[in-house]
Order: C-alpha cells, then structure tokens, then sequence
C-alpha cells in the first residue's frame, strides 16, 4: 500500500494526538458497562466466546466489532444499523465536548496501566512517527476498511506505546493527576480487570499532553490490521478530513511497563502424528508427559538457547528444538538482520510452515492464530489438528527491529493489557 503522496505524509513529525468527543454507551439505559465491553475484535475468534459475549447484553459491543450475518456485505450493513439504531436510541450518546481519555486497567495483583486514548494522526512508516513490527494480512485489512467504511465509526482503539522521560513527562504528570478525580465511568470485566475512564478537556493539560508527545514516536503493541485500515480509508478521503486521524491508546512503557505473551497457532488439517514424522532429521524432538504449564516452563527454558516448540494436540507435548543448522541456511531469507532470521516466529513461517509442512500462512483454512494456550490445545485435541505453542520475545528485541525498519511475522507477539472495546468511540462523521 503506498501513499507516500498523501499531503500529510511528507510534513508531520512527532505523534499528533487530538481530541475527540467520545461516543459512549450511557450507563442507565445498558445493563451494565461490564456487560457491553469485549476484547478487540481479533481476541475473539472463537464461536462459543462470541455467542457468550452476545449473550451478555443486547448491546454489547461485539454486535458492532464482529456482525454475524449470511455475507461480509450483509455483515458490514447490519453493523451500521445497528450503530445508528444505537445512537438514535439513546443507547450510545456522544460527549458534549471534545477531549482526550485517560484509560486505567487493573487486574488486582501488582499489573496497573494507564494512557491516554486520542485521534492520532495517521502516518506512513517512513516516515518514523508510529512503528509497525509485523507484516498485515490483505484479507483483514480489506475486511475491516470494509466495516469501517460502513460505520464511518472508528469502533476500538489500538495500542500503541512509547518510551517517555522523567526529564519532561508532562503526559505522565497529566494522567496520573487526573486519576485522583471521579471518573467518567468505572467497571470490572469477569476476566477481573478494573477499567476507568476519565476526560481530560482542560485547555492547558491538553497543550501539555500535545506537546510532549511530539517529541516521541511509538510501536504498535497491538492492532497492525487496523493501523494499516487507517492508511487505505484516509486515502480516499480527501484531506484535511476526519480520517486523516485514527483511534489510539498511547501507554507509556518506561511507567507502565506492558506484558508481551506468545500468539500461537493452530494447524487445521494436520494431525500431530504427521506434524512430527516430518521432523524427523531435522528438528530434535522430545515427548513430555507433563501439565501445560511444567511444558510452557520446559519451553522457555530450550527458547532461552535456540529456536524451541510445543507441539500438542494429541493428548501430550512435544517439545521442537534443535533446528538443523543446514535446514536453517535453506530456508531463512538471509538478507534480513541476524535478530529476525533467528526469531522463533521466523523459523516457524520460513522453515516450518513454508518448507517443512507446505502450509499456506494466508489461509484461514489451514491456519488459526489463537491468543490462549490452553484454548489451542483445546481445539486441536477436539478438532484433530495441531497446537504449535509459541514463547514470547522481549519487547526490546520488538522495538529495536521496529525501528530498523524490519517487520516480524505476523501474529508474533501479543501486547497487553489489551484495552477493552466499548468504552469509548469515535464517530468520523455526524
């Protein structure tokens, strides 16, 4: 995708965070918060987590992320009445002035995060203001500037971060003092996370919040997809325009360090037998009959020396290790920085899925990216597939190849506390 001519390509430098006047469900006319939110629309790739969050409430969320009808256009105009259903009903009400959101999540046990949501101008990769570090899927893209479009709704944000100073952390002083007052609104999610929402419409906290972060650029922890829908729909729409800006939460990771876990994958098609034979030769392979986490465990110590798996599926795990140093040579592009040919994400797309087992990554039919390990074990012994198990890569490793402008497998990492979906949007037209 090029659009490297867009007017606005060549001129900004520095993250440009505006305010927005929020679209939000009113609390007295849902049941309650907890049971409109969901988590963003690519978490959600089971049926059973789908129908148990429709389930939930009329209202959820999910109604508008992840339509189910008979066609992607038939999906895409359901969403986009049932938006303006919502609107003209009193069941989403936009905010009565613009401002930028401070977003606190919780779990209770030590992990407290907090940002600022915004519309960030969009800005190609070049360019050095926000950082992409994995490649996109053309299908996705396609399908969610296909929802976009229809809703004319920036439905979720996505996550960026950054790496802030103590020299002049004015965004930091902002939010954390806004946290001492009442928020907008507060709740708790049954995964146990508390969220709250203030508005931060102070002419001064916004200049302070706006000027510092133009000094800074960030990485996008999650939501590639819908950064690269941002580019396509601002396009085509001449600019100035509202789609000239993008949703975001911006998370300092120097004060509220984020967690990295694995994405991992779910093979359809391929029993375990067969995925193993395969290695035969090539990769070691070592059987454990041991709980998902003592194998997890087993994991991160092989991946802390080489490339390591988990392979399941079959009632057990095996642990892939050991890649043979000539197979390696054959199959991973060489041209890229040693950091990306010896990342596991690497080895399993270049070696595993492309040479060893001749699996196409682009296709749903053969391949399933699944955020829970215990969820991919599930549906591979149910389904007859198999789970391959991933370990997590550092984030510095994530951000120095970001900023060389090398981008990782796709679906090779997953940044969190992920923010919940529903607690605020952003209308781009009236």
């Amino acid at each position: 995708m090029n659009t490297a001519g867009h007017p606005e390509a060549t001129t900004r430098r520095g993250l440009e965070l505006t305010p927005f006047r929020g679209l939000r469900y009113d609390p007295d006319r849902v049941g309650s918060l907890a049971a409109v939110t969901s988590p963003p629309y690519d978490v959600v790739v089971r049926p059973d987590g789908l129908h148990h969050l429709q389930s939930a409430d009329p209202h959820n969320i999910v109604r508008l992320i992840l339509p189910e009808a008979a066609t992607p256009a038939a999906r895409d105009a359901q969403a986009a009445d049932t938006l303006h259903r919502w609107v003209a009903d009193g069941i989403l009400v936009t905010d009565s002035e613009p401002g930028l959101y401070v977003y606190e999540q919780c779990d209770g046990r030590g992990m407290l995060q907090r940002g600022v949501i915004g519309a960030l101008r969009v800005s190609e990769p070049a360019e050095g203001v926000v950082l992409p570090h994995e490649d996109v899927m053309p299908h996705i893209v396609a399908d969610r500037a296909a929802l976009m479009r229809a809703t004319c709704t920036n439905l979720e944000p996505l996550l960026l971060t950054y790496r802030g100073d103590d020299a002049a952390a004015l965004t930091t002083e902002v939010v954390e003092r806004t946290a001492e007052k009442p928020p907008l609104l507060a709740t708790t999610t049954e995964d146990g996370f508390s969220h709250r929402l203030w508005s931060v419409t102070d002419p001064g906290d916004l200049a302070r919040i706006q000027s510092d972060l133009a000094r800074h650029q960030a990485l996008i922890a999650d939501g590639h997809h819908r950064w690269a829908t941002y580019l396509r729909l601002r396009t085509e729409h001449p600019s100035p325009s509202p789609w000239d800006y993008g949703l975001v939460l911006l998370v300092d990771t120097v004060r509220y360090p984020l967690r990295v876990r694995a994405i991992h994958r779910l093979l359809h098609g391929l029993p375990v037998a067969d995925a193993l034979a395969a290695l035969e030769g090539r990769f070691r392979v070592s059987r454990l009959d041991a709980s998902l986490a003592d194998a997890l465990a087993v994991l991160g110590e092989a991946a802390a020396t080489g490339n390591a798996f988990l392979l399941a599926g079959d009632g057990a795990f095996h642990l892939v290790d050991r890649p043979d140093p000539d197979l390696l040579a054959r199959t991973v592009p060489a041209e890229h920085p040693a950091a990306w040919r010896t990342l596991d994400a690497t080895v399993l797309h270049a070696t595993l899925l492309a040479h060893v087992w001749d699996i196409p990554e682009d296709s749903p039919a053969h391949i399933a990216y699944i955020h829970d390990a215990a969820a991919t074990v599930a549906k591979a012994e149910r389904d007859g597939g198999t789970a391959v198990l991933m370990h997590p890569v550092h984030e510095e490793v994530v951000r120095d190849l970001a900023r060389q402008g090398v981008t990782m497998p796709r679906k090779s990492t997953s940044f969190g506390p992920k923010p919940a979906s529903g607690l605020v949007l952003r209308a781009l037209e009236p």
